[in-house]
C-alpha cells in the first residue's frame, strides 16, 4: 500500500495535466447546443456536429501525436498540446463576440478542430511521461490514475460548464476553457524533461495497428456498455415504468470507484490480459442483469456490476499494449490504442439506436453482454512477442 501511495504521489503532476486538460474539453460540451441552437439559431443537428467534430480531429491526430512524442519526448507533447488547448478556448471567446452567426459558427468550429490535436498531444504526452517516470512495470497504475483524472473531469465538466453558462454566458465558459490548461502548462514547465527511449526500432503506423488491434477491439467492446448506459438508461427505465434511472449511474460510479480503489494494482501484478478478461466477464454479468431485470433492484445491481467490470478494462489492456510494443514506440502504441476508445464512444450511440429499433431497449444490454464475452476470446490466448 505504501508503494501505491508513493506511485500516486509521483504521478500527481501528470494526473493534474490530464485533469485540467480534460476539464477544458468537458466543460463546453453541454453548452454548445445552447450557444449554437438557442443563441446563433442553427439546428440541433448542427449543434451536434459542433460538439462531435473534435472527436474526429482527435482520432485523426492520435497517431501523429504518438509518433512525435516518441521522437521528441513526452514533455514536448504537453508543452505543445496545452497551449493549443488554451488557443482553442480563446477561439471560442473570439466567436462569442462576432455578431454574424455564420462567421461565429465557423470560428467556433475552428476552435473545436484545434482542440483535437491538443487532446492527442497532452494526453499521450502525460501518459508516456508517467510511464517513463515510474517504469513500464507500473503501466497499470499510471493508466489507472490517468483514467480517474479523465472520468472525474468528464463528470465535473458538464455541471461546471452549465453553471458558468448560467452565470456569465458563453464568454465565461470560453474564458474557463482557456484558463484551465494554463494550470497544466505551469506544472509541465516545472518538471524536468525525460529523453525519449532510443532502444529498438520504431514501429510503423500499420505495424502498430497489427500489434494492438486485438486489445483495441476488446477495449471497444468493453467501453460500449458504459456509453450506452449513460445515453439510454433513462429511456430504458421509462419504458419499464420504473423510477430512479439516475441511481443506476450512481451505482455504476460506486462499482467503478470501489474496484479502482482496491484493485488498481492487479494489472501490474497478475497481468493485464487476465484482469481484462475477468473485468469483461463481470461487465457481461451486469449487462445480463440489466437485460433480464424484473424490477429496479436487479437493474441497479446490473448497473453496479457493469461499473465494476468496466473500471479496469482500459488500464489492464493498456498494460498489455505497452508490454507488447518496442520501447521506442510507446507513444504511438498508446495513441493507437486510445483511438479505439474514441471510436467506441462515437459508434456506441448510433449502433444502440439501431438495436433499440429492432429489439427494444433491453436488447442493447443483451448486445453489450455478447460484446463483453467476445472480448476475452480476443486477448486471453494471445502469445506475447519478444519485444514486450
Amino acid at each position: 500500500m505504501q508503494s501505491e501511495s508513493v506511485s500516486a504521489w509521483r504521478l500527481w503532476p501528470f494526473v493534474t495535466i490530464v485533469l485540467t486538460g480534460f476539464l477544458a474539453i468537458a466543460m463546453p460540451l453541454p453548452v454548445f447546443s445552447l450557444r449554437v441552437h438557442n443563441e446563433l439559431g442553427f439546428s440541433l443537428v448542427t449543434a451536434g456536429w459542433v460538439a462531435g467534430i473534435q472527436s474526429l480531429a482527435t482520432i485523426l491526430t492520435r497517431q501523429w501525436a504518438g509518433s512525435m512524442i516518441d521522437r521528441r519526448g513526452p514533455r514536448w507533447g504537453a508543452l505543445i498540446g496545452l497551449p493549443l488547448a488554451v488557443l482553442s478556448g480563446l477561439t471560442y471567446l473570439v466567436s462569442a463576440y462576432i455578431p454574424d452567426p455564420q462567421i461565429s459558427l465557423a470560428v467556433l468550429i475552428a476552435g473545436r478542430l484545434i482542440m483535437g490535436p491538443a487532446e492527442s498531444l497532452f494526453l499521450i504526452g502525460a501518459m508516456t511521461w508517467g510511464i517513463l517516470t515510474l517504469g513500464p512495470r507500473r503501466t497499470g497504475v499510471v493508466m489507472t490514475w490517468q483514467g480517474i483524472a479523465m472520468f472525474v473531469a468528464i463528470g465535473l465538466g458538464a455541471p461546471v460548464g452549465l453553471f458558468l453558462m448560467a452565470q456569465g454566458g458563453f464568454v465565461a465558459v470560453a474564458l474557463a476553457t482557456a484558463a484551465l490548461p494554463l494550470v497544466g502548462l505551469v506544472i509541465a514547465l516545472s518538471r524536468p524533461s525525460i529523453a525519449p527511449v532510443q532502444r529498438g526500432g520504431r514501429a510503423s503506423f500499420i505495424g502498430m495497428i497489427g500489434l494492438v488491434w486485438r486489445e483495441g477491439l476488446a477495449l471497444c467492446l468493453g467501453i460500449a456498455p458504459q456509453a450506452v448506459l449513460s445515453g439510454f438508461v433513462a429511456l430504458y427505465f421509462a419504458s419499464q415504468g420504473w423510477e430512479g434511472a439516475g441511481l443506476s449511474l450512481t451505482g455504476f460510479g460506486i462499482g467503478f470507484i470501489i474496484v479502482r480503489a482496491f484493485f488498481s494494482h492487479m494489472p501490474d501484478r497478475i497481468g493485464g490480459a487476465r484482469v481484462a478478461a475477468i473485468s469483461l466477464v463481470v461487465e457481461a454479468v451486469g449487462q445480463v442483469l440489466l437485460w433480464t431485470a424484473p424490477n429496479v433492484t436487479v437493474a441497479l445491481l446490473g448497473a453496479t456490476l457493469t461499473g465494476a467490470g468496466f473500471s479496469l478494462i482500459y488500464p489492464a489492456l493498456g498494460v498489455e499494449v505497452v508490454r507488447r510494443v518496442p520501447e521506442a514506440s510507446r507513444g504511438l502504441a498508446i495513441a493507437s490504442f486510445s483511438a479505439f476508445l474514441d471510436i467506441a464512444v462515437g459508434l456506441s450511440g448510433p449502433l444502440a439506436g439501431l438495436i433499440v429499433g429492432i429489439g427494444g431497449y433491453p436488447a442493447i444490454f443483451l448486445a453489450g453482454a455478447i460484446g463483453c464475452l467476445i472480448g476475452p476470446l480476443l486477448i486471453i490466448r494471445r502469445r506475447r512477442p519478444d519485444t514486450a
